[in-house]
């Protein structure tokens, strides 16, 4: 079952004496971010009146936000966004998704374990799996993962020597 709301990013300060919040993106970029015109923190909708990047975080102005004591009690909380109506292009999934998948030898079949973290170097996401005490760090791109699919729980990755830790 896929959660409505995800884990979009983290409020670490904030910005000028208005009541702007400095937010790190969870997401592929701020710009995707600051798309949404309402944030969940703790719960609770809040409304975005105004976003912009800056310097890979976004800077955000949230209703009922109007000076930097009330941007303080926010530093630290977790903002989420709602999944609906948001479209991926075609192959991207919302990590969230992927992690607990199932992960299986696109030959042979074999359970290899679950995704257990992504990593999110510059390149590409790489896929940490782990069961029955293995390890293996599996690059997110096509010549290695074969097959993604989220609602029948599983993955089809392609091995190769060194991928085992």
């Amino acid at each position: 079952m896929k959660n409505k709301f995800l884990e979009a990013g983290q409020i670490v300060n904030t910005h000028g004496i208005q009541g702007e919040v400095k937010i790190v993106p969870w997401c592929d970029t701020p710009e995707f971010l600051c798309s949404f015109d309402i944030l969940y923190i703790d719960g609770a909708p809040v409304r975005v009146t105004a976003a912009r990047p800056h310097k890979g975080n976004v800077l955000a102005r949230l209703e009922g936000i109007g000076d930097i004591n009330a941007a303080m009690r926010l530093k630290g909380k977790t903002v989420f966004i709602d999944r609906t109506g948001v479209e991926l292009p075609d192959g991207r999934h919302f990590l969230a998704d992927l992690m607990g998948l199932e992960v299986r030898d696109a030959d042979t079949g074999a359970v290899l374990g679950t995704v257990a973290d992504i990593l999110t170097p510059p390149a590409h996401e790489v896929y940490v799996v782990r069961g029955e005490g293995r390890e293996y760090l599996i690059p997110a791109v096509d010549e290695f993962v074969k097959e993604i699919d989220v609602e029948g729980g599983f993955l089809r990755v392609r091995l190769i020597e060194g991928m085992e830790s």
